[in-house]
């Protein structure tokens, strides 16, 4: 079993099921302590008891931690929680995502469901994560995009959708927004499209997808401090690829922050 990633702590959001929970494993048997996320505290115990059982991985080696991402105030918890019990954090995969539902669906926060969950909530994550985000060489921030963030675009007078709500298109948004947000200046991220895999999400596409644990790989290899990332690169699979055009721009990651903090309820 390759140590490479020991005394390193990674926490992977949405680490219950599909790509989250293979990318924890996957870096967990390369010694890394994963802090696995999931929306309830059962759920995140039940994958860490699974993995425990089926995985070659030390016990010690993973924590689980719970939030559900539909509400901001649990987002803020879990941060609190993970600043006073890790003093740093070597790698954040931004993982959690939601397929949007049919209807349009707004959380108590008053954002569109797909919008909060697979963007906003990791927003607000990683800028409260910072204070223990290392900025030693080889600390990261992983954003698991989608290609479809290049069908997407960010409705900036209506990032809501309250006027025109299509689930693909809202989806789309979502995974844009967090491409985008790898471009940030304040933290080093790259995001990744994982490929099309056989999870919760796959319907979405439309077409039949590699195993998650394929997908995983993809994301695990951009966790090793030994590969060397460019800020706001964009990687397709294992190809760094040029994102939709515009996502890198100074202005529109300026716009995104801005419409985030309004959002997320931290304007400055």
């Amino acid at each position: 079993m390759s140590s490479f990633l020991s005394g390193r702590t990674i926490l992977v959001t949405g680490a219950t099921s599909g790509i989250g929970y293979e990318t924890a494993r996957r870096l967990a048997e390369c010694g890394a302590t994963v802090l696995l996320h999931g929306r309830t505290p059962a759920e995140a115990r039940a994958a860490v008891d699974r993995l425990i059982a089926t995985a070659d991985v030390d016990a010690d080696m993973l924590r689980p931690c719970a939030a559900d991402f539909a509400h901001l105030d649990e987002v803020e918890r879990l941060a609190n929680r993970i600043t006073a019990g890790y003093p740093h954090l070597d790698v954040l995969v931004n993982n959690a995502a939601v397929a949007a539902p049919e209807r349009h669906t707004v959380t108590p926060d008053g954002n569109e469901l797909a919008f909060q969950v697979n963007f906003l909530a990791h927003y607000l994550l990683t800028n409260l994560l910072e204070p223990v985000l290392t900025t030693d060489p080889g600390g990261r921030v992983v954003n698991v995009s989608s290609s479809m963030h290049r069908t997407g675009s960010i409705m900036w007078n209506d990032p809501n959708r309250t006027r025109r709500y299509s689930r693909l298109a809202a989806y789309a948004q979502s995974q844009l927004a967090l491409t985008v947000f790898a471009a940030d200046p304040r933290v080093t991220a790259v995001s990744v499209n994982p490929g099309v895999c056989e999870t919760a999400l796959r319907p979405l596409y439309g077409h039949e997808g590699a195993t998650p644990s394929e997908g995983a790989a993809h994301v695990a290899r951009l966790c090793d401090p030994a590969v060397e990332i460019v800020n706001g690169a964009y990687y397709d699979r294992s190809e760094r690829m040029e994102p939709a055009s515009g996502a890198t721009e100074e202005r529109t990651v300026k716009r995104l922050n801005k419409l985030a903090d309004v959002l997320v309820g931290h304007s400055a």
